[in-house]
């Protein structure tokens, strides 16, 4: 069954969303014209966003239509494999380098978020949040971007030595589609969500984005450099495959 929103004002224009009903419940399918597709395309977004059909300029609705209809089985199985969300509320278990830190809302305390080591009592470390519970959220997002520019920023210094290469400023965004960018310039830019996973896959990010300044493509040249500058990268490439998507789920609701 099937349906569609849309806020254009134009009665022309397509649809913004079409409703997909899957076992009892609306899901909203996110409708995108693009002049370079060539076919239909559906994809899930990451995180918890509207998975996305993407449409040659001029198909029919009803072409969009059945071709959702068709892929409804697939759609139903995606969603079902997606990660639960984790909101930044006391008491959820966010990680930390790779590790499971537990949200500890500290209100009588003074300052921001600070890190408490496991003990008998804890047997997880705990990422401590002063202030009002209003703030809580807010202030663990900006703790992990500081956290992220924190521990990016020797890695980059280091790949760029062994590239022999100039970097640029480093920008801690918060993107769905990539997980970092680089500019002509040597801008470097890094999703925050980076400091949730293990060390070594923080350093491949760092060491891919940084091997862009010698190679802007994915060459076997450009392979090789990143490889020569992080001896782990495979096993940084598998991590991100096998979990990268679950750490969109973070910091949701």
């Amino acid at each position: 069954m099937f349906g569609f929103t849309s806020r254009s004002t134009s009665r022309t224009a397509p649809p913004d969303h079409l409703i997909v009903v899957i076992a009892g419940r609306d899901v909203p399918v996110a409708v995108r014209i693009s002049s370079r597709a060539t076919r239909l395309t559906l994809r899930m977004s990451a995180g918890h966003g509207d998975p996305v059909l993407t449409l040659p300029r001029g198909v029919r609705l009803a072409d969009a239509i059945d071709f959702l209809e068709r892929h409804r089985g697939w759609l139903a199985e995606r969603l079902a494999r997606r990660p639960s969300a984790v909101a930044f509320v006391p008491g959820a278990v966010v990680p930390l380098r790779g590790e499971p830190h537990l949200l500890d809302h500290r209100p009588d305390r003074r300052g921001t978020v600070w890190i408490e080591p496991a003990t008998g009592d804890a047997e997880t470390p705990l990422l401590c949040v002063a202030g009002r519970p209003e703030h809580l959220a807010r202030r663990v997002r900006d703790f992990l971007r500081r956290t992220a520019q924190a521990d990016l920023a020797p890695a980059v210094s280091s790949h760029a030595a062994r590239l022999g290469v100039r970097t640029g400023a480093i920008r801690i965004k918060d993107t769905r589609s990539r997980w970092g960018s680089c500019t002509a310039e040597g801008e470097l830019s890094f999703s925050w969500r980076v400091i949730l996973a293990p060390p070594h896959v923080l350093d491949y990010l760092a060491a891919h984005e940084v091997a862009h300044l010698r190679e802007m493509n994915h060459s076997i040249r450009f392979w090789r450099l990143v490889r020569e500058t992080c001896p782990r990268m495979d096993e940084g490439r598998r991590w991100l495959k096998l979990h990268g998507a679950a750490l969109h789920s973070y910091g949701a609701g």
